[in-house]
């Protein structure tokens, strides 16, 4: 016997919402886009960054950089303008696989953690982020690891040049070829602890709160249910600022980590502990958020930027996609 009408509504009515698809090859397109555009833009802030946070203090306080801007007027001056993008070839070429892994993993995560009835509780949104920072240190960490020796080699050679003494050009295609003859793939992945520890409190801080902040905006009139595209840059600055903050002293550990080449004098480590007890021995609390403006203002754009490409979707445009809502 079949139902009456407003049986069959009230079931309707109950039925789970379908669950949206998922194209990845459009998402991995935008967050290579994404990453390439944003990383070009703000690479000689993250170069001093670098520099801030490899930078000790010596047992009088001496130090080379008294600042940010001491540095960028320094780095200018002792190498000029494209010193202030030494060792960004080998992050611009593989930004393009570790934004793409970011943003990708994150959005894949968030749709097969998405609750039947079309919901996405902050744990699971949590859960999502850090699975995302997993994913990416496979390419984050050889990438940080050539990127840190390129940036720092000018702060290390200025130092060896006051006392006398020079230290020979590299670049990062030897680097490469040097860890890897030494150490093997292994000898690529130095830091890898570290890279993992900020690399995942990172996504976990950062998506979730991405997630919210562009929710709050105005949404695009084509029905898609994205937000226009200022909203997720504002939402992704916001965000990715924050995010940097909270992680500033694992990426202070981080970066001495995989400074192979030390300035004369300076401390080497071993490990993540060892790290954090002789920088806060030696330097004390306030050394674990060196740079930690620096950051900010390197992350800021960078996800604004990166977040605003990736919800335009140019990846969709070119490949013929219509655009899913996120």
């Amino acid at each position: 016997m079949s139902s009456n009408p407003s049986q069959q509504q009230a079931q309707v009515a109950v039925q789970p919402p379908e669950k949206k698809q998922f194209a990845l090859l459009p998402k991995i397109v935008n967050g290579g886009i994404a990453g390439i555009i944003g990383v070009s833009c703000v690479f000689p802030l993250d170069l001093v960054k670098t520099r801030l946070q490899n930078q000790q203090v010596g047992p009088n306080g001496e130090r080379m950089y008294k600042s940010m801007f001491d540095c960028f007027k320094k780095t200018y001056r002792a190498e000029g303008y494209f010193g202030m993008y030494r060792g960004s070839a080998v992050n611009i070429l593989l930004i393009t696989p570790e934004k793409a892994i970011k943003l990708a993993a994150n959005d894949f995560f968030r749709h097969h953690l998405t609750t039947k009835t079309g919901e996405l509780p902050v744990v699971r949104q949590m859960a999502a982020g850090g699975l995302a920072g997993l994913c990416q240190i496979i390419i984050t960490t050889p990438m940080e690891l050539l990127k840190i020796q390129m940036q720092d080699a000018g702060r290390v050679a200025a130092q060896a040049k006051a006392s006398g003494k020079t230290v020979p050009k590299t670049s990062a295609t030897k680097l490469a070829l040097d860890l890897f003859r030494e150490k093997g793939v292994m000898g690529l992945y130095k830091g890898i602890g570290a890279t993992m520890l900020r690399d995942v409190s990172f996504s976990i801080v950062y998506f979730p709160l991405f997630a919210t902040l562009n929710n709050l905006g105005p949404r695009k009139n084509d029905g898609s249910g994205e937000a226009v595209f200022w909203c997720s840059f504002l939402s992704g600055c916001a965000a990715g600022s924050m995010a940097a903050l909270f992680v500033n002293p694992f990426d202070v550990i981080k970066t001495r980590l995989q400074a192979i080449k030390k300035a004369e004098g300076e401390v080497a480590f071993n490990g993540i502990s060892d790290a954090i007890l002789k920088t806060f021995k030696n330097e004390g609390v306030t050394a674990f958020f060196k740079g930690g403006l620096c950051r900010m203002i390197v992350i800021a754009p960078l996800f604004g930027i990166a977040q605003m490409v990736y919800f335009l979707g140019v990846a969709e445009a070119i490949l013929g996609i219509k655009p899913a809502a996120h």
